[in-house]
């Protein structure tokens, strides 16, 4: 008996649980790639997966719906794979550990996967049933969406015949998505020095921070890891002369940090000083974070007496000059559409190595131009401090449709079950519309999905009564001629 035996739609949870026992990060979603491969082909369905492992699953139309108008379901194979500082999985070999809460599902200390396991959940159960009725049936699943929507945009869509895409990538029941930003990733590389030197290694490990998905939560307040800590080496250097060892934050560039670590060395003569501008810096970062990020703290361990390589004094000003001076978190408003981000960005890892501090960044923006002044400024800082910057996983905004036959649809379906108006947004966060949409002409567009909070950390869960009131209103869109 599986943790979700019982719950009702019984397939849908029946199939999440499988998705969520097979390993499926980004960058390793092979093992339920080939899962979905063997589902189809035990079942007689056309599939074809191609060589980075996206999946497309055809159903013909059921009796009845021959002459209706075929449609797309679509979600993304991988999930990001953040845990407790505590939990022992690893999320490229092993799966999620499940269990029930009241009416939600949750992950023992790791991220839940329902961004977006759920959407492959929906799209098996109705693949599997002989009773759902739908026209034909395009279901197509990609990989590395959360890594800059690489699947999608190597995928190769020219044998699907839809023109109206149902994308269960949306994390609030009760609104329909019908736009989102277009993004980039930016990794930079500046060159740092090092030399022998001695003295007291302390670490300062800056922790109890929320996180979150650098899109959908990113108007939260809440602290970046990174940026703080580049803050607190700022704040150390005014005071206490010291050299930098290491420093290190954060797992994903579309994941706000939430935790961090540093280690500096230091005359002991220094440490009583030192202690109190930690003390120092816990309470302006729970002055400004406080009520965003309740748990913020910075740890600090004395260690020993060492001699070791750490970075010389210019190199330690450029790394507090890039991380204070690098841009981050919300940089516009839409002007349009009221309480909206409309362009952001997010320092989502930073590691210092050897001879280089590696920043990995997500830019987000709804309109062009900012997308490309941000990226131009981050190459502008970076080149003033000695070091250069790739480009990566560029995909287009989504812009909102004054026209949309099926998002009319799906409004009047949504109050027939509900027995009130959806809200229609457009959101910040990245969806595979964008892509889709420049790949088949004429494509009509529209995203939903259950209640799923806190995606991207640790205290991700999703409401088991909103996935059931999901799938009967993605079923009777799907019965709808």
């Amino acid at each position: 008996m599986g943790v979700l035996s019982g719950l009702q739609p019984e397939p849908v949870f029946i199939y999440f649980e499988e998705i969520c026992g097979i390993p499926h990060t980004s960058y390793h979603e092979k093992q339920l790639s080939d899962y979905m491969i063997a589902f189809a082909q035990k079942r007689g369905l056309f599939c074809t997966q191609d060589e980075m492992g996206n999946v497309l699953i055809v159903s013909e139309a059921t009796p009845g719906y021959e002459d209706a108008e075929p449609v797309m379901i679509q979600g993304h194979l991988d999930m990001v794979g953040d845990k407790t500082e505590n939990c022992s999985i690893n999320l490229e070999k092993e799966g999620v550990q499940l269990y029930i809460d009241g009416d939600y599902i949750r992950a023992k200390g790791t991220t839940l996967g329902g961004d977006d396991g759920i959407a492959i959940a929906y799209a098996l159960a109705i693949l599997d049933s002989d009773h759902i009725p739908h026209p034909r049936l395009e279901a197509v699943f990609t990989v590395c969406e959360e890594v800059g929507l690489l699947g999608a945009t190597a995928m190769d869509f020219s044998m699907c015949k839809a023109r109206r895409l149902i994308n269960i990538d949306s994390e609030e029941e009760g609104v329909l998505t019908a736009g989102c930003a277009g993004g980039r990733r930016a990794h930079c590389h500046i060159p740092v020095k090092r030399q022998s030197c001695e003295g007291i290694a302390c670490t300062f490990s800056l922790e109890g921070l929320l996180g979150g998905h650098s899109g959908t939560e990113i108007d939260k307040g809440r602290a970046n890891a990174n940026v703080l800590l580049g803050r607190f080496l700022m704040l150390l250097k005014d005071k206490v002369p010291y050299h930098l060892m290491s420093l290190n934050g954060g797992v994903k560039e579309n994941v706000i940090p939430k935790s961090g670590k540093t280690v500096i060395v230091t005359d002991e003569a220094y440490l009583s000083k030192v202690k109190e501008i930690v003390e120092e810096f816990h309470i302006a970062a729970e002055a400004e974070f406080g009520t965003a990020d309740p748990d913020i703290r910075l740890v600090m361990t004395t260690g020993e007496y060492v001699v070791c390589q750490a970075l010389t004094d210019d190199s330690l000003d450029t790394i507090i000059s890039a991380l204070n001076l690098m841009p981050n978190g919300i940089q516009a408003m839409s002007m349009d559409l009221p309480g909206l981000v409309e362009t952001s960005l997010n320092l989502g890892v930073m590691e210092l190595k050897e001879e280089e501090l590696e920043l990995r960044i997500s830019i987000r923006s709804s309109v062009a131009p900012s997308k490309e002044y941000i990226a131009k400024k981050i190459a502008l800082l970076v080149k003033q401090l000695g070091g250069y910057v790739d480009f990566t996983g560029d995909y287009p905004a989504w812009p909102y449709a004054r026209q949309s036959k099926l998002r009319d649809r799906c409004i009047e379906i949504f109050k027939a079950q509900y027995g009130y108006e959806p809200a229609i947004q457009t959101m910040h966060a990245g969806l595979e519309c964008g892509i889709l949409s420049g790949k088949l002409e004429g494509l009509d567009c529209i995203s939903f999905g259950p209640d799923l909070i806190d995606v991207h950390t640790p205290n991700e869960h999703m409401n088991i009564s909103s996935v059931a009131r999901v799938w009967e209103y993605l079923k009777a869109i799907l019965a709808d001629k």
